[in-house]
């Protein structure tokens, strides 16, 4: 989805907010009109965009410029909160956009932050340690005005891990002596005052929305009269079929596309399920594809990419990794004839290009905006179930509120508390996601996401006085 799509839904959104005179009933009139024309407006315009460019000496001794943002969307949540990616493809509509949907992602889920988000134009493979050590410290130092434990707290993204967080942590302390630095940055390593299970949350996050959809509401719902009419009936099916196959002892078949922290993570979990019989078949990152009718050895895959940080593409890397496996493009993932498809990879996978040739019927969106407007709207009529990134990725952002107050008590809080508090947190957003969705008949899943995010930003916005 690019900026504009994101801004035309919010409107969309708003509008239906609007005729919803259950909605703010104190306003009403013209008063009503101007308040939403002002909402409108701030939820769909960007606070700040920050460009500028890194200068770094390469090992070879040549000088290269990196463009690099940082985007700060809306804060009248909290403070601004988004990750940093370090990406070739990366650009500033990109970056803003990512903005304004962790804006939303807070909000909907009541995490007390606004939505920004950054940007480096650098593929992570082609520099070395040194090089990556020098672009995170250049980063801080260009942005340091504008990033801080009270004001905008980056966290890792496509691209930057914990490493990326600690380079960037020891520089603000460095730039800004004597001052809180442990919070100006999260998703940092445990002995750096970050969160246990951080690194995992995500993924974790991204399984436990599916499961839940699943395993809680679905399987609770004894009729179809339970069940809004029409589409909402068809993809209530759509899960009960997946249910019938458990039941008849059968897995229910699954790919994950992106095998990173969060592909990989999200994979785990669903082949060791206790609630839910699940058979990964296929897997993918960046140059490989592999599957497994039978299902793949998701333990040692697992154990071989956070090895190496990649995928076996090759007969000998696979015999490596003890794993069984037959190879295909990376391309050819979205198309594995499954069930369910988790999308952990990167933006615009299943497009209006694509969008009939995907065979899944439940789409669980761990990065943001694999799926772009057209197909969503396609499968959601043709009665897929989309899980989107809004809802179900969140469990990351969960974690690093808990590390930032974390970091501001000195309290260490243990991996149970912080699993426990997330998944806690990510089952009071699906329940309210889910069970509005189906019960009321609203129009997408999607939509039902934005629809309780703008309820409460102009909720905000209304009480801070911010409307004219």
């Amino acid at each position: 989805m690019t900026v504009k799509d994101t801004q035309n839904l919010i409107k969309d959104m708003m509008d239906r907010l609007y005729e919803d005179e259950s909605f703010l009933p104190e306003e009403s009139g013209d008063a009503r009109r101007r308040f939403f024309q002002s909402g409108t407006e701030i939820l769909t315009t960007t606070d700040k965009i920050i460009k500028s460019s890194i200068r770094v000496s390469r090992d070879n001794r040549e000088i290269e410029r990196i463009p690099a943002f940082r985007v700060q969307h809306n804060n009248i949540a909290g403070f601004y909160k988004g990750g940093i990616r370090f990406n070739n493809l990366v650009h500033e509509e990109e970056v803003e956009n990512l903005a304004i949907l962790m804006t939303l992602k807070n909000a909907l889920h009541e995490l007390p932050y606004g939505g920004a988000k950054g940007g480096v134009v650098v593929h992570p493979n082609d520099y070395s340690t040194r090089e990556l050590n020098m672009i995170a410290k250049k980063y801080v130092q260009r942005f340091t005005t504008d990033i801080g434990p009270t004001h905008d707290i980056p966290a890792p993204d496509m691209g930057t891990n914990e490493q990326t967080m600690d380079w960037m942590t020891g520089e603000y302390k460095t730039i800004n002596p004597g001052k809180n630095y442990l919070g100006a940055f999260t998703g940092k390593s445990v002995e750096n005052g970050g969160a246990k299970g951080r690194r995992e949350a995500t993924g974790r996050g991204v399984y436990y929305s599916y499961k839940w959809l699943l395993h809680e509401w679905a399987k609770s719902i004894e009729e179809e009269s339970q069940v809004s009419a029409g589409i909402h009936r068809k993809q209530w099916h759509t899960l009960k079929a997946l249910l019938d196959k458990n039941k008849e002892g059968k897995p229910i078949d699954m790919a994950v596309q992106g095998f990173g922290n969060v592909g990989s993570v999200a994979a785990e979990m669903a082949d060791a399920c206790p609630d839910v019989r699940n058979n990964v078949t296929a897997v993918s990152d960046h140059q490989v594809t592999l599957r497994r009718r039978k299902g793949l050895d998701i333990p040692k895959l697992a154990a071989y990419q956070m090895k190496h940080r990649q995928l076996p593409s090759t007969e000998r890397e696979l015999e490596e990794a003890g794993v069984e496996a037959e190879i295909a493009g990376p391309e050819q993932l979205v198309f594995e004839d499954v069930d369910v498809l988790i999308l952990a990879a990167v933006e615009d996978q299943i497009t209006e290009e694509n969008k009939e040739k995907v065979k899944a019927s439940v789409f669980i969106e761990g990065a943001n905006a694999p799926i772009d407007q057209h197909a969503d709207r396609y499968l959601h009529d043709n009665g897929c179930v989309v899980i989107p990134d809004v809802l179900a990725n969140a469990g990351g952002v969960m974690v690093s509120y808990i590390e930032w107050k974390q970091d501001r008590v000195t309290h260490l809080y243990t991996e149970k508390e912080v699993l426990e508090d997330m998944t806690k947190q990510m089952a009071q957003s699906c329940e309210k996601v889910f069970v509005s969705y189906f019960t009321e008949g609203l129009s997408s899943i999607r939509n039902t996401c934005y629809i309780h995010a703008l309820k409460r930003l102009f909720t905000l916005l209304y009480k801070h006085g911010k409307l004219y």
